[in-house]
């Protein structure tokens, strides 16, 4: 494994940073002109196509032309073949307009009358008292019936897809949003009583705020607020020392105060997507931080933030350099001691992949695995699915060809449509209507804090793992030899959230289906982020948990939700008792690796 060092360059076999099974690997990507078969410059024309898609990316904001052509005319062609579908769609737009017109017939006269239909779960956009009275309760039922019947327009077409029906879909509400009331300054009643209280003051705060966020983004600064969560001061505040770093990552390891800890270290492991004080955000919602209080030695990988110089940078080596290269200097650390692996998203399916190439050598470093929000099997990756097909990948791979990386931009603007209710268009009313700004949180400056990711490296995970679904088919290959899920050996414990959309609980559940090992699962309340950093004493938190043994017949995972009663809490101290459970007797903590500088290291202010 990679020596320590501060200076020297990581991307050379002799220096840190590097190992001789990434430096192989980086010289087998050189072109070869040996048994050259293809045609002298062929190379050319890919780079002209690749050129020519880069550049149109540039005007549709990372979204292929040919993904939308697709499923449009997957769409068109299948509808207009399908006479009764559309008779169908006919006779449920009929039923629509009866509801509606017997609701205001009836609310005319009784206003107490119950709605003609509700907003799905997590719109907020109607909830106001004012929505409750004529004309707004008008506009608002109207629009929620046409919403509901553009999803009838948009699904079960025979013949159709479904990855195209959930493009369709997805693209007819986007553009069906545009045109509902509660976007349109003339029809929503809050932003109308707002203007009457303020004599139309709130336009004026609002096109400031619109002014400075656009002045924000051209230079390429964070939003309004989150200079008030700066790690190092507000976040990531945490005691500890950079005890080790290579070209891709500074191992922090954290100071305890306790004066007995639980012998086997904890090692963090965050996804490269976003910095890594997600787990040690404002003290009080710090995981991290209460884990040592709790009387753990933890260790958290910070994930060196890409340019264009890594463009190269592979899977492997994401795995070499990140979590092999982290475990080696821990054993010289707390030598003879097992660890405790953790990793959240993108970095617990890394995790998951280490933890099952070790148990294929009977490598037994590991004591027990935990994946936050994590996925082993892509089938059903959730609402990111949308973005995810062959073309779409092409282009993709065209722009950070061009780049060297996906841009932190990119990502943004993929997540925000993936939830433009809350993040679009409720704060377009809020923000530059209203002219009210939301109060930053540490949550949202750290989501606002994101990350580049190298071309090769991403490419590689967006083909193998959700387009191809590599790992848990048992096609997986890490250092020439096929990665099996069922090689790990060790206990582990996963937590899934309610309404994540990135990672779907029921997705994270699948874990049971591809390891033989005793897994504990925890469904907790909250989405993706907010559901993982759930401190004990944060109000309205709520988890199930339940442990599955092999040998004992699987229940499915609404089987599962349906036997396991709702606990009130965090799920955080269920699993401290379940590390205490699989550690050994307390001893005094080990001594603190070598300073190369104090936490929160030097890769986290990388822009």
């Amino acid at each position: 494994m990679a020596q320590d060092s501060k200076n020297s360059d990581p991307r050379k076999p002799s220096e840190a940073g590097a190992d001789n099974k990434s430096f192989m690997r980086s010289m087998r990507r050189l072109p070869s002109t040996q048994g050259e078969s293809e045609p002298l410059g062929i190379e050319a024309f890919q780079a002209y196509d690749k050129m020519r898609e880069a550049l149109s990316g540039q005007f549709t904001g990372g979204a292929s032309p040919g993904s939308a052509a697709m499923a449009y005319f997957d769409w068109a062609f299948h509808l207009a073949s399908a006479p009764g579908k559309r008779m169908e769609l006919a006779v449920k737009a009929d039923r629509k307009w009866k509801r509606l017109s017997a609701w205001l017939w009836s609310s005319t006269f009784d206003p107490q009358t119950p709605p003609a239909i509700e907003p799905l779960p997590g719109d907020n956009r109607f909830s106001d008292e004012a929505w409750s009275k004529p004309p707004f309760s008008w506009m608002a039922q109207a629009f929620l019936l046409e919403q509901q019947w553009l999803h009838n327009v948009t699904h079960e077409v025979p013949g159709m897809t479904k990855h195209h029906e959930e493009v369709g879909s997805f693209a007819a509400k986007q553009m069906l949003d545009v045109f509902a009331p509660s976007s349109n300054p003339f029809t929503n009643p809050e932003v109308i009583a707002r203007t009457w209280a303020t004599g139309g003051m709130n336009f004026v705060k609002g096109f400031q705020n619109l002014m400075e966020d656009q002045a924000r983004k051209m230079t390429d600064r964070p939003a309004v607020g989150t200079e008030a969560f700066l790690p190092g001061e507000t976040v990531a505040v945490s005691p500890g020392n950079v005890v080790y770093r290579n070209h891709l990552i500074e191992l922090i390891q954290y100071s305890p105060t306790t004066d007995k800890v639980h012998p086997e270290p904890v090692l963090v492991v965050p996804a490269w997507i976003m910095k890594y004080y997600i787990l040690d955000l404002s003290p009080e919602n710090s995981l991290i931080r209460w884990l040592v209080a709790q009387g753990h030695t933890v260790f958290a990988i910070s994930w060196r933030n890409p340019d264009v110089s890594d463009r190269d940078l592979e899977m492997e080596d994401y795995l070499e350099l990140g979590v092999m290269a982290a475990l080696s200097k821990i054993n010289t650390l707390v030598p003879k001691t097992k660890v405790h692996g953790v990793g959240y998203c993108l970095g617990g399916t890394l995790l998951s992949i280490a933890a099952a190439a070790m148990g294929g050598q009977a490598d037994d470093r590991l004591s027990s695995v935990t994946l936050l929000a994590a996925q082993v099997d892509f089938t059903e990756p959730g609402e990111l699915a949308l973005f995810i097909d062959p073309s779409q990948l092409h282009f993709l791979d065209s722009m950070m060809w061009n780049r060297g990386y996906l841009s932190a931009d990119q990502m943004s603007g993929a997540f925000q449509l993936l939830r433009s209710n809350d993040l679009v268009w409720s704060r377009m009313v809020r923000e530059y209507m209203m002219g009210e700004r939301t109060p930053m949180n540490d949550l949202m400056a750290w989501n606002a804090d994101s990350t580049r990711m190298p071309y090769r490296m991403h490419s590689e995970y967006l083909r193998k793992l959700y387009l191809n679904n590599e790992l848990s088919s048992g096609r997986f290959i890490a250092d020439g030899q096929t990665v099996l899920l069922q090689n790990i050996q060790v206990p582990l414990f996963a937590v899934g959230t309610e309404r994540d959309h990135v990672a779907p609980w029921k997705s994270v559940y699948k874990i049971h289906q591809f390891t033989d090992c005793e897994v504990t699962f925890t469904l907790t309340s909250g989405g993706h982020n907010a559901g993982i950093v759930s401190p004990p004493d944060h109000p309205r938190r709520h988890y199930r948990l339940g442990t599955h043994k092999h040998g004992i017949p699987l229940l499915s995972a609404e089987d599962w939700q349906a036997k396991h009663e709702q606990v009130k809490g965090s799920w955080w101290l269920v699993w401290q008792k379940w590390l205490a459970a699989h550690s050994s007797a307390m001893a005094a903590p080990p001594a603190m690796g070598t300073a190369l500088a104090k936490a929160p290291g030097t890769y986290v202010f990388q822009k």
